[in-house]
């Protein structure tokens, strides 16, 4: 996903991450120094709904302005053709029929404590 955080928050003429973090606290949003620097430098990896929903409402977006899709990132991550139809650690040429599927040898599991 792209985030776009700061390009939202200019739209409002917000050029600071210090502006939103107050404006965030006046909505009833209170978030460390670090993440807002975290959420206005780059993308963050996750983040709260509930966080997205406050973030939103002081920016008067949506969350779509906010994030848009990159399928071309989601297709860089997908294995190669090839590796898809043979699998990983199937060699090429075989099967996973010709594979046999032998079970694990194991103990039964205990019995509970009394």
């Amino acid at each position: 996903m792209q985030w776009n955080l700061r390009l939202r928050a200019a739209e409002r003429g917000i050029w600071k991450s210090a502006e939103l973090r107050r404006m965030l606290a006046e909505a009833g949003l209170e978030i460390s120094a670090g993440k807002m620097s975290s959420w206005w430098a780059g993308t963050p990896i996750t983040m709260r709904l509930d966080d997205l929903d406050v973030l939103c409402d002081v920016l008067g977006c949506t969350m779509n302005d906010l994030m848009s899709p990159e399928p071309d990132k989601v297709a860089a991550r997908r294995p190669h053709a090839a590796d898809a139809v043979n699998g990983d650690d199937q060699p090429a040429g075989s099967s996973p029929s010709q594979t046999p599927v032998r079970p694990r040898p194991g103990t039964p599991r205990s019995t509970p404590p009394l």
